[in-house]
């Protein structure tokens, strides 16, 4: 994979799931902020040539700290984040250098991703260059229920054509800014990036994920991932 890539980090949210005062993203994992292991990931990537951070106004001073004090060079620029997900995506997008054709957006509350299933991601959307255009995602694992507003169970989609999505998603840089102007003039809202791209009529491929790339959302949530970095760094110290 030869291409360079910019990188837009969504951590703009004020997620309440959590039920913490901080914000979910800011929340130490074992010894640094959630959001500063994402961070470090793709900063540690030869392929990634700039990182735009997207987080709300109050953060922006701590986030210039941050990057100055673990180093990660590779964050162009930090800027306040739109009133909704997709808003805020579309600001990063602005943010990174213009020379740039290829783009990630990934959650910043998904410290766990892998360098191996980033790649996966974006070479699946190079494959397709004449459109650009991939995620990453998983089998889904249960038997899905379709359910009405009465609580009662409607359908049951065949689970061999169900993934759950994940994040990064990977696009060519010119198709996501027109798919995002174009939601935005439509007044659309969509629930990730893949979904303002569908709504072209441009095909989106999957690429196989990883399980262990958990979207850090809930209490459960916390140490589950300190129980994967454990066994990673574990791993990593017996090879």
């Amino acid at each position: 994979m030869n291409a360079q890539w910019g990188v837009v980090i969504v951590a703009a949210g004020k997620g309440t799931r959590m039920g913490t005062a901080e914000s979910k993203q800011y929340l130490t994992l074992r010894d640094k902020p959630i959001l500063v292991h994402t961070l470090e990931l793709f900063q540690a990537m030869e392929e990634t040539a700039a990182i735009a951070l997207v987080v709300g106004q109050a953060d922006i001073g701590r986030c210039e700290e941050w990057v100055a004090q673990y180093g990660l060079t590779k964050v162009t620029a930090i800027v306040q984040g739109g009133s909704e997900r997709q808003h805020s995506v579309h600001l990063g997008l602005k943010a990174l250098p213009s020379h740039l054709q290829w783009v990630m957006v990934h959650d910043g509350v998904r410290p766990l991703v892998t360098q191996t299933a980033v790649r996966a991601c974006c070479e699946a959307a190079m494959k397709g260059e004449d459109q650009g255009a991939a995620v990453i995602a998983v089998p889904v694992k249960d038997t899905i229920k379709q359910v009405n507003d009465s609580g009662v169970i409607i359908a049951t989609p065949d689970r061999r054509s169900l993934w759950a999505i994940q994040t990064p998603q990977a696009f060519r840089r010119e198709l996501l800014i027109q798919a995002h102007e174009a939601a935005e003039a439509d007044s659309f809202l969509g629930t990730d990036d893949a979904m303002v791209v569908e709504r072209m009529n441009v095909p989106v491929v999957v690429a196989e994920g990883e399980y262990t790339n958990i979207k850090i959302t809930t209490p459960d949530d916390l140490p589950y991932a300190e129980f994967l970095l454990a066994m990673r760094e574990r791993a990593a110290s017996q090879n």
